[in-house]
């Protein structure tokens, strides 16, 4: 799908300007929060540093709970209220009910890179490919080492036939996360169909 590539493959290649922090949260006249990246940026970073260097698959799973755990923390009761309910809305298969609330959640909160996650998610399910991209590209500007989100990207881009850009989002993707099994499997089945036909 020639909607889906252009994105992908500025993402790759570090052409998508990531989305700035301005200064501290802020109030909207919603009683919603403008969320921006706080102090835990530094045990993000540790965080990261242990999953590039976890021995085992274990372990590795163990970090990236803590990563998404960082991750889901808004500083908004009110967008944390909405996740709630989008999830639920999620889980019972209720999409469109689950893109209401999301729809205000990336309103009311830009810099929350969950909400837009989440969304591509949904977006996904639906084979809503392009709009998933879309809310990819918004969450790897916010966090780049975005593992969700780029097997995210992976999947889509193997699934509409860019095999290449395919091998290179899980290149990445095990690049920040090299024990996820998944990402193993499918970076290499994607190697070896391309050595097949000789690309």
């Amino acid at each position: 799908m020639r909607s889906v590539l252009p994105i992908s493959v500025a993402i790759l290649l570090g052409l998508a300007a990531p989305i700035q922090a301005k200064g501290p949260a802020q109030t909207t006249g919603h009683g919603a929060t403008s969320l921006t990246p706080d102090d835990s940026s530094a045990r993000l970073d540790g965080l990261f540093n242990e999953l590039k260097r976890a021995g085992n698959e274990a372990s590795a799973q163990r970090i990236s709970r803590l990563i998404r755990q960082q991750w889901s923390q808004s500083g908004s009761a009110t967008i944390d209220l909405l996740m709630i309910r989008a999830n639920k809305a999620v889980e019972t298969k209720k999409y469109d009910a689950a893109l209401d609330y999301l729809d205000e959640i990336v309103t009311l909160a830009p810099a929350y890179a969950e909400g837009w996650n989440l969304r591509a998610t949904v977006h996904f399910a639906g084979d809503d490919y392009r709009r998933a991209m879309a809310d990819i590209d918004r969450v790897l500007r916010l966090e780049p080492r975005h593992f969700g989100a780029m097997a995210g990207m992976a999947a889509i881009l193997k699934a509409t036939g860019h095999n290449e850009a395919a091998a290179a989002a899980y290149e990445r993707l095990l690049d920040i996360y090299p024990m996820m099994r998944e990402a193993q499997t499918e970076f290499g089945k994607l190697a070896d169909d391309m050595a097949g036909q000789g690309i």
